[in-house]
């Protein structure tokens, strides 16, 4: 299968690390990383294994994620409907509909405000799969290394997901994107406060850890 495109190199976080699912296949890839975890957190890391591959297959399809899944891989069951994106740019979209107008704005001026301070560029998008842009995204918003790409789909239960650029990856702890999916992401939390506030609250995290000072403690706390 041809690859669309070449992407840069960028990471894919969850909760947990996941497999190869795309698709129903496997593969191994020396990108692949491997946790030490307790029965319950394997069966949960194995459900999310499989339903966040899809996530990223439908929405994404931007490059490796830390399975090793490519672009190929996940072609095969990948959604490109660029029919959904807004005729203007906008760095959130809501084909969803959690979001209200000023919430979206509040957000967008937040992601203006971010890319102005640090460089980075953060993208949202807010989906039920498989009513989703997929890979049209990839080139609406020009998505390169210093893109973080945060897609909230609740359709696996956690509805936080996030695709990381390799220079965001060099600043900040892979460990923050699982945390940040913990504590807002799990679905308890969007239940009772709703996926708007799940969005909301994700975007402020993403925004006070971007503008800490590179260390080895930067974004230990999710705010």
């Amino acid at each position: 299968m041809a690859i669309l495109f070449t992407p840069p190199q960028c990471r894919t976080f969850s909760p947990s690390a996941f497999n190869n699912h795309v698709a129903g296949e496997t593969t191994s890839s020396p990108h692949s990383v491997k946790l030490k975890t307790s029965g319950a957190e394997n069966w949960s890391s194995r459900f999310r294994s499989k339903s966040l591959s899809l996530v990223f297959s439908g929405a994404l399809a931007l490059g490796l994620s830390l399975s090793g899944v490519g672009i190929a891989e996940a072609a095969k069951v990948g959604v490109n409907k660029p029919e959904l994106l807004p005729k203007e740019f906008t760095s959130v979209i809501d084909v969803a509909g959690f979001l209200s107008d000023g919430q979206e704005k509040r957000i967008a001026e937040e992601i203006d405000d971010i890319e102005k301070d640090t460089g980075f560029k953060l993208r949202v998008l807010a989906q039920n799969y498989p009513v989703t842009p997929g890979l049209a995204i990839k080139d609406y918003w020009q998505v390169d290394d210093s893109t973080i790409v945060f897609v909230a789909d609740p359709t696996f239960g956690n509805i936080l997901n996030f695709n990381v650029g390799a220079t965001v990856d060099l600043d900040i702890p892979r460990s923050f994107w699982s945390r940040l999916a913990g504590k807002y992401g799990n679905m308890f939390y969007w239940k009772d406060k709703g996926e708007d506030a799940s969005i909301e609250a994700a975007v402020m995290a993403i925004s006070s850890c971007l503008q800490e000072p590179v260390g080895p403690n930067n974004c230990a706390e999710i705010y």
